[in-house]
């Protein structure tokens, strides 16, 4: 008995430190390739699972698309923003209506899908070539909330 609340404890914590990916965004197979890297190459039909922070939404007639500033994913496949790096920018489209109230500028997303193309548009001045993701999966995360620790 007395061994037990500790192995407890033990056991509740190793299964906390093994965090998997939501079941959405579980699979193989994915293209380790960057929209970055994507954008300089012809790229199209592989498979990947990108993510980042939202730009901009733009729902049209009968899908939605949105503009992605890119970041490496954490195991689980949340984008992560441990600098001032990103890994370019993309298109993520998908059939549906998704509310730009909701998928708001700077919440993050993960896309799972294949790069069905390019598209070139202006950022300020500069035309920038895009790749476009035709997503199969679409995962807003939770906001994080920030703790200030004393």
């Amino acid at each position: 008995m007395k061994y037990r609340i500790p192995a407890l404890g033990l056991a509740a914590l190793l299964l906390t430190a093994c965090a998997t990916q939501p079941s959405p965004l579980q699979g193989e197979g994915y293209t380790a390739v960057t929209p970055r890297d994507a954008s300089n190459a012809e790229m199209t039909g592989q498979p990947v699972r990108w993510g980042g922070r939202i730009v901009q939404t733009m729902p049209q007639s009968n899908n939605t698309c949105f503009e992605v500033i890119a970041t490496v994913l954490d195991t689980s496949a949340r984008p992560t923003w441990n600098s001032d790096q990103d890994d370019g920018r993309f298109i993520a489209c998908r059939t549906g209506f998704y509310d730009p109230a909701v998928f708001e500028p700077n919440r993050e997303v993960t896309f799972t899908g294949h790069i069905d193309g390019y598209d070139v548009r202006k950022i300020g001045g500069f035309d920038y070539r895009f790749p476009r993701l035709a997503a199969d999966v679409v995962y807003l995360w939770p906001i994080r909330e920030r703790v200030d620790v004393l």
